[in-house]
């Protein structure tokens, strides 16, 4: 079956609900350390009613009514059993341009470069790929994210500082199944294999 790509934030952010396991490639061009690794992505779908909605808002004094919800997202390193730091989370809010809801505003409590609130403006090509553009203070970021499939999915970014590209990422991200998830599969593939004995 052929993918449907999600065209609306609202979309990407429940395709992409659930834990996922994310491998990254990191070069830096001014021969910083290597932040290449593996860690978790943890996403939760945050609704527009959501008292979150209204505080993020808040910080970019934008009106919550024009915003369709959001997601929470929480990093922490792969194999890690504690739960997640807020340290390393953030929510984004999304707030369309119009009725298509193909592009608008994401509004941030904190970036990913910079750890300040944030807008940043994001479009959905024909193709399904979402571009996340955002200004920081001192640089400038810009996220592609599309599915591969359902529960494969790919990044790619780039930092740009005042004198050129600073670094690029590459992640490739697998979703995580959960034992309840696991325990359904090994049932089913068990009375597969006894239906046809």
């Amino acid at each position: 079956m052929r993918l449907k790509p999600p065209m609306t934030m609202m979309d990407f952010f429940r395709k992409s609900e659930g834990k996922w396991f994310t491998q990254r490639t990191v070069h830096h061009f001014d021969n910083a350390a290597d932040e290449s690794g593996e860690s978790n992505l943890i996403v939760q779908v945050i609704e527009k009613d959501n008292p979150k909605v209204q505080t993020v808002c808040d910080l970019q004094k934008i009106d919550p009514s024009q915003a369709m919800g959001g997601a929470s997202f929480m990093w922490q390193i792969n194999l890690d059993d504690r739960e997640p730091s807020s340290k390393y989370a953030a929510i984004l809010i999304d707030v369309p341009d119009d009725e298509t809801k193909l592009s608008g505003k994401l509004i941030r409590d904190q970036g990913y470069v910079e750890s300040i609130p944030v807008v940043s403006r994001y479009w959905f090509g024909k193709d399904g790929i979402l571009t996340i553009d955002t200004n920081y203070q001192n640089n400038q970021g810009q996220e592609r994210c599309w599915f591969i499939t359902d529960d494969f999915r790919v990044r790619v970014s780039t930092v740009r500082m005042m004198n050129g590209v600073n670094l690029m990422t590459y992640c490739s991200e697998r979703r995580c199944v959960s034992r309840e998830m696991l325990e359904q599969m090994i049932e089913t593939n068990r009375a597969r294999a006894m239906a046809v004995q």
